[in-house]
């Protein structure tokens, strides 16, 4: 059966399995374009994924469970990529005054002008990745995502 032949069918299992393969590739493809646009600032799509976390705690610390629980992929290792921003400068890490296991978590100056950077430009990636679509078919393709992975 034809690629096009799977849109016209009502085996139920045979459009399952092709819409979970569209899904994997669709996903892959989209890390691809967000991995290469992502390589121009030294960032991987996950450590941007802190740093926006990070901001969006308006100055407020944030501890390593509520980064993770926040993360868009929650297999990846918060504790290094936390070290690896610490490195480079976009993000301090202190103790906690009130309770030493705490680690508190906050988004550097630094960090904050990388994303002001990125912002202008991120806009274009996404517009981009998206183009094919119209702005109804991304509407009806959001809710149909979000009913998916509503458990």
């Amino acid at each position: 059966m034809s690629k096009t032949e799977v849109y016209f069918s009502n085996d139920a299992r045979l459009i399952k399995q092709a819409t979970v393969i569209k899904l994997l590739a669709a996903g892959n493809w989209i890390n691809e374009k967000s991995t290469e646009f992502f390589k121009r600032y030294d960032l991987s799509t996950q450590q941007f994924n802190v740093l926006r976390i990070l901001r969006g705690q308006k100055g407020e610390p944030a501890n390593l469970c509520d980064v993770q629980e926040r993360m868009i992929s929650k297999m990846s290792n918060t504790t290094r990529l936390i070290e690896k921003l610490r490195i480079k400068g976009l993000l301090h890490r202190e103790q906690c005054e009130e309770n030493r296991r705490k680690i508190e978590i906050r988004i550097s100056k630094k960090g904050l002008n990388l994303l002001a950077e990125i912002d202008e430009e991120i806009d274009k990636h996404e517009n981009k990745v998206t183009e094919k679509l119209s702005l109804e078919e991304l509407k009806n393709l959001n809710k149909l995502l979000h009913k998916l992975t509503q458990e």
